[in-house]
């Protein structure tokens, strides 16, 4: 059955759902989605403690760790939207999502990934300033300016991902309903309809170069930056310390952004890549990087260690 709406003359037809198909060939995929619930589970623990850590402790409320919490609940939502539905799909044999919630789930997966993206630049310009400006980031770098520019990048990530899902409300949709992805992935949806999907192809193009290669290219900038600041310290030690504190950073960054690169640039220029290896690539590249922020924020810096460390002890001094 059919949703019909008119619309200048013509028939927009919405489908009542679609079937998502991914990971059609893997023998033993259901090992996978196992892997992917701890993923889950040690996602949630570990970002739950971060944030718990740093809003508890008012030594904390300072604008780099407003950014860390920022990151911490993105990357919970992120894998929210993704890994229940995975195992749920595939692990339980339940692969129709509604139309609607299809829209709902391409909103939310791409608003986050987006903001996961604009966060880590957000991380790249609190080191910089920080290093390159240290007598002057107090004024600079405040929890008021910090607070506006992470306000900002919700705004445009949510308002260009709006626009993005409320185009795909024009497709018809009158022949295949299988989805070839691991979630109701935008490409492959748009791909499905049956009229002119050239907008709908325009705003993906545009919008994944603006959101990846945007934030890559100022977190690059910002490094260049503040090696050149770096290098211009007399102090060995000095040196050392400030890039210590770039270690996290750059770890996450690394995590989430080598991945992508690496997949989206083997199918622009190997175009017979396996569907079934890209979607599991893609799966892996978008679930890992939200379980191992947590973990190299709490294990590589002090100050959220201590404290993290802390809380369990009384904890575990509780339950005795």
């Amino acid at each position: 059955m059919s949703m019909r709406t008119g619309q200048n003359d013509s028939v927009i037809i919405h489908p009542p759902g679609f079937y998502i198909v991914g990971f059609q060939t893997f023998p033993f995929i259901s090992v996978y989605f196992i892997f992917l619930a701890f993923v889950y589970v040690v996602t949630v623990m570990f970002n739950s403690l971060v944030i718990y850590t740093i809003t508890s402790n008012r030594s904390l409320h300072t604008p780099r760790f407003l950014a860390v919490v920022n990151l911490a609940v993105i990357d919970v939502i992120l894998n929210t939207c993704t890994i229940p539905g995975m195992i749920k799909i595939f692990y339980f044999k339940d692969n129709f999502v509604p139309f609607n919630l299809c829209l709902v789930q391409m909103f939310v997966y791409y608003a986050f990934m987006t903001l996961e993206s604009f966060a880590l630049a957000v991380l790249a310009y609190d080191r910089l300033i920080a290093i390159c400006f240290p007598l002057r980031q107090n004024s600079i770098n405040t929890l008021r300016s910090m607070s506006c520019i992470i306000g900002l990048c919700w705004c445009f990530a949510l308002s260009i991902c709006v626009f993005s899902t409320c185009i795909m409300t024009r497709l018809s949709f009158c022949s295949s309903l299988n989805v070839f992805s691991y979630f109701c992935d935008y490409t492959p949806v748009y791909r499905l309809a049956c009229n002119d999907y050239t907008l709908q192809w325009f705003a993906a193009s545009v919008l994944s170069f603006l959101v990846l290669a945007g934030p890559f290219g100022f977190i690059v900038l910002s490094y260049i930056i503040i090696l050149v600041s770096v290098f211009r310290m007399k102090s060995l030690d000095r040196r050392l310390k400030a890039l210590a504190t770039c270690v996290e950073h750059l770890i996450i960054v690394a995590a989430f952004y080598i991945p992508l690169i690496t997949i989206f640039s083997i199918g622009f220029f190997v175009r017979n890549i396996d569907p079934d290896q890209r979607v599991l690539s893609l799966s892996l590249a978008s679930c890992s990087p939200p379980c191992i922020n947590p973990i190299v924020y709490s294990l590589k810096t002090k100050e959220i260690r201590t404290r993290a460390f802390a809380f369990v002890k009384r904890k575990r001094a509780n339950h005795h």
